[in-house]
């Protein structure tokens, strides 16, 4: 963490300008003052300006101000210190050209080199500008409004958009004294609360999102693709599952120990609940659980992750957790330990690790995926970064890849995965492999490998490695279970034993959702009664599920200015899209991106909502989006996608 030295530097900046301002009004030690002549106290005074002086040119000001910078630009803390390092006059605001100044000074790459703000924050740099132009100047409040603008993905720098939603939303968030008439005084404000909680975005759930709820609310129909949420858009719930969890939730005089249970449940349902039952214990499903998760259920996973990869997995390295997210936010707590620290994640990434590194008070350092490869790294990439990384003084401690991808949609080769793990091998760096989507592959030359299996086919015996696995998505879908998976491979006993005390702070996951991962993992048997309706149905989704990913794709790509890859796997497809350089332009007026005016059209004018891409990360220029192909009407809406392209283009042309 950042030492203290920054902000006693700042005291003695401070004391050196006022005391060679006015030196009667310097505090002396007083030992040395007492009992001294005048000449004395002047010699005395002379004698401690320079010492000062001496002080602060062997920390000069640029330094302090740097470190300030970083400080605040990975943890969301020390904006008041932050100011005061540009407020060297004390009055109390920054002036727009004193803020430039200070960005110039500081966005400095390791060789000193100027790097333009307008490139990394074109948004916030527009609003500095029209604030210079206006002749405003920034108080403190007004100063931490832009800095949150300047630190964040998103263009919302004062989360109107979410507190315009509430407030035509008021059951989000109703006020008790709602109809008092002065303003009311709230000491936790956006001035005092957690300021890396005001950066976070997650972008899955942004603005367009609550644009098309408020459309909904207004009688709109709207066309959900925004997020991997199955059931919400008309997927059916896997019969033998929900079967299975009722009768692990009845008591037993009204479930498995009915005299007619046979005549309501398929006999497979009933000895599989029976089981689940047992192993949970007699305070069943309603009662807290080992912090991992029931072992039973832990013996589950370990089976299933043996027979898919053919290695050994051991029950003691399994978390089951509240679905994936739950998993990966206690890794990355455990692995960001100061405000150097950070995450190589992919770019384009699920915003989850963005959200959660900005929160945690890490660095993020994006690795580009390669689109005309579909989407995959090459070696270069990796070094390159972390090379930059490095020669920006972070620490590299992690890297997150997602396979198959979100929202690129790729399905990483045995090759593919092996070059990110001797890179991360090599470096000890600890990987991070989201999988939530290994049952979701579509493409018939494709296959997923997980990187637990390559990484011991390639034999990388000091390989780091956590997994991560989720009720949420694969052919099921029951992302409102909560139910998910961890496994731990080649982890210090003692890091491991510290994200169990962060497990037991929160004593345990649902137990449903613990029973809905084993489900997930243990199918019926195929002799079994429930096996042919069951196969029925994971068949229909799987099929419908293959036949959109590619259709949508092929009507996506006969549009004039949309290109997309091919979705090999996952729920998404991520399209770039050409717009007019007016479009950019209207986008920095408006302080949002391309993508997030091009997705308001979109939605306003068809009803369909998606997420812009660059709540993903992208290369620059990109411009695209992110869609789901989950609900049924998806390829319906390939007409309206096409339309509402060439309304934009000539709109901004």
């Amino acid at each position: 963490m950042l030492s203290k030295a920054p902000y006693s530097m700042l005291r003695l900046l401070r004391s050196s300008r006022r005391l060679h301002q006015s030196a009667s009004t310097a505090q002396y030690p007083l030992r040395q003052w007492v009992g001294q002549s005048e000449d004395q106290q002047t010699t005395i005074r002379r004698s401690f300006a320079s010492s000062l002086a001496n002080q602060v040119a062997s920390k000069p000001l640029a330094d302090v101000r740097k470190q300030l910078w970083e400080f605040y630009f990975s943890t969301g803390r020390g904006a008041n210190a932050l100011f005061e390092a540009i407020d060297l006059s004390e009055n109390g605001y920054v002036e727009p050209t004193e803020l430039k100044a200070f960005m110039i000074e500081v966005l400095r790459d390791p060789d000193g080199n100027e790097i333009d703000p307008t490139e990394i924050m074109p948004y916030a740099w527009n609003r500095l500008e029209q604030q210079e132009a206006a002749g405003h100047k920034y108080d403190m409040k007004g100063f931490k409004k832009w800095l949150i603008a300047a630190t964040k993905m998103s263009a919302d720098s004062k989360n109107t958009r979410i507190m315009a939603y509430l407030a035509q939303h008021p059951q989000q968030g109703e006020q008790f004294f709602s109809d008092a008439e002065e303003d009311q005084n709230f000491t936790w404000n956006e001035e005092t609360m957690s300021q890396s909680l005001r950066r976070m975005q997650y972008a899955v759930r942004g603005e367009v999102v609550m644009k098309a709820d408020q459309l909904a609310a207004q009688g709109r129909d709207i066309l959900y693709t925004n997020i991997g949420n199955p059931h919400q858009v008309g997927q059916e719930p896997i019969t033998y599952f929900r079967q299975v969890l009722a009768l692990c939730d009845l008591p037993a005089e009204y479930g498995v120990d009915h005299p007619k249970v046979y005549d309501l449940f398929p006999r497979d349902v009933v000895e599989r609940a029976r089981e689940y039952r047992e192993i949970i214990g007699p305070s069943g499903t309603g009662a807290y659980t080992h912090s991992q998760g029931v072992l039973g259920l832990r013996k589950h996973v370990a089976e299933f992750i043996q027979n898919r990869d053919g290695y050994k997995s051991y029950p003691g390295n399994i978390f089951l957790t509240n679905g994936a997210s739950t998993a990966i936010s206690m890794v990355l707590q455990g692995l960001l330990a100061s405000n150097k620290d950070a995450i190589m994640i992919p770019i384009p990434q699920y915003p989850i690790y963005s959200a959660l590194i900005s929160k945690l008070g890490g660095r993020q350092v994006g690795y580009e995926l390669d689109e005309s490869l579909n989407w995959v790294v090459t070696r270069e990439e990796l070094d390159k970064q972390l090379e930059k990384a490095t020669k920006e003084g972070l620490d590299v401690k992690a890297l997150a890849m997602i396979n198959p991808g979100n929202p690129s949609g790729n399905v990483m080769t045995h090759e593919d995965i092996q070059v990110i793990l001797e890179f991360c091998d090599e470096n000890g760096i600890v990987v991070l492999a989201d999988e939530v989507y290994q049952t979701n592959v579509y493409a018939e030359t494709a296959q997923f490998v997980s990187a637990k299996k390559v990484a011991l086919d390639c034999q990388l015996r000091d390989l780091q490695l956590a997994s991560f696995h989720s009720t949420s998505k694969g052919l099921i879908g029951e992302c409102g279970r909560r139910g998910g998976y961890m496994e731990l491979h080649h982890i210090d006993p003692y890091v491991q034993s510290q994200l169990y005390k962060l497990a037991s702070a929160d004593l345990c996951s649902g137990v449903v959702g613990q029973v809905m991962t084993s489900l997930m993992l243990r199918p019926p048997s195929p002799d079994g009664e429930s096996y042919e309706l069951f196969e029925q149905e994971m068949t229909g989704i799987y099929e419908g599920l293959k036949e959109r990913s590619q259709k949508l794709v092929e009507g996506l790509n006969t549009i004039p200015g949309i290109n997309c890859v091919p979705a090999e796997g996952a729920m998404y497809a991520f399209p770039s899209v050409e717009v007019p350089p007016k479009a950019f332009e209207a986008a920095k007026e408006q302080g949002t991106t391309p993508d997030n005016l091009y997705a308001l059209s979109l939605l306003e004018e068809t009803g369909i909502c998606v997420v812009p891409a660059s709540g993903f990360g992208q290369k620059k220029g990109r411009v695209g989006f992110r869609t789901t192909f989950l609900h049924p009407d998806t390829l319906k809406a390939i007409d309206l996608f096409a339309k509402h392209h060439a309304k934009f283009v000539e709109q901004y042309s």
